[in-house]
């Protein structure tokens, strides 16, 4: 878990995601996968500079199969933009910060001045 993330389970996974105010950004990741390694700091940066538009959360695949068979992971990194409950976007592998900030700002409201 990084800095900005929050750890996320089957258990709870509905109380912290599907029932958030907040959109939510759910990294689905295993610590066996190197480019999940590879994006972690850049999920826990997107994480701070999103504060107060996003909570990006952490789903380890292996610890909580339900979750990941529920939503259709198949590989890892997938990080699932989840809002009022419903998964809205999915990007599925590595992305520069940048990129990943392109697709996440299709879906979410602009920031506040």
């Amino acid at each position: 878990m990084g800095k900005h993330t929050f750890d996320v389970t089957d258990s709870n996974f509905q109380a912290e995601v599907l029932n958030s105010p907040t959109p939510v950004l759910v990294d689905f990741w295993a610590k066996w996968c190197q480019p999940c390694k590879m994006i972690a700091p850049i999920v826990d940066e997107v994480a701070a500079r999103y504060e107060g538009r996003l909570r990006v959360a952490k789903l380890d695949i292996d610890s909580n199969p339900h979750t990941t068979e529920t939503y259709g992971i198949q590989g890892v990194p997938t990080l699932v933009l989840f809002k009022n409950g419903v998964p809205v976007h999915y990007i599925v592998g590595y992305r520069t910060r940048d990129k990943l900030e392109a697709e996440l700002n299709k879906h979410l409201a602009p920031a506040q001045s």
